[in-house]
């Protein structure tokens, strides 16, 4: 089974991912651990968006491959990427379809002013879900990129808003 965790930048995905690694047994890969030890180091001033997106899609591909071993010991996987596009969603959903493994969205759908605060407080104390800093720049640029997940995508979803 592919867990896909959806949800805007402080919405509390790797927590609630951690939470149903517990319930699942599963294995969660999240992307802003990845990027802290792999991409993060070499980034320059001049890499914006296109340089991460590209180095995203290449450790995805690597997850892939890891996801298919972990299917054959029934073991679940819970994606903490984001999956702030439809698009990126629908790539795993047709993964998980070309390899006959079960798929689950789960949204979870926080208010604006709840998330801020959240990414305020992880920022100051550096606590457990820390991976780096998200500046008010990046929290902005989100609320404009994340596309939420439609009707038809929400079918047989777990849909969290408290």
């Amino acid at each position: 089974m592919i867990h896909l965790i959806v949800g805007n930048t402080g919405s509390g995905k790797t927590t609630y991912s951690n939470l149903l690694k517990e319930e699942t047994k599963g294995l969660v890969f999240s992307i802003d651990t990845w990027n802290k030890l792999l991409f993060l180091p070499d980034k320059t001033d001049e890499d914006g968006l296109d340089w991460f997106l590209e180095r995203i899609e290449r450790v995805e591909k690597l997850m892939m491959s890891l996801i298919l071993q972990l299917e054959t010991s029934d073991t679940d996987s819970i994606l903490d990427l984001g999956l702030s596009k439809r698009e990126h969603r629908e790539k795993f959903r047709q993964f998980a379809k070309e390899n006959n493994m079960e798929c689950k969205l789960h949204f979870l759908d926080i208010p604006s002013e709840i998330r801020r605060e959240r990414i305020m407080k992880r920022n100051r104390e550096k606590g457990a879900s820390f991976e780096f800093e998200v500046t008010d720049e990046n929290f902005e640029f989100m609320e404009s990129w994340f596309e939420p997940p439609d009707v038809e995508e929400m079918l047989d979803s777990v849909w969290i808003n408290d």
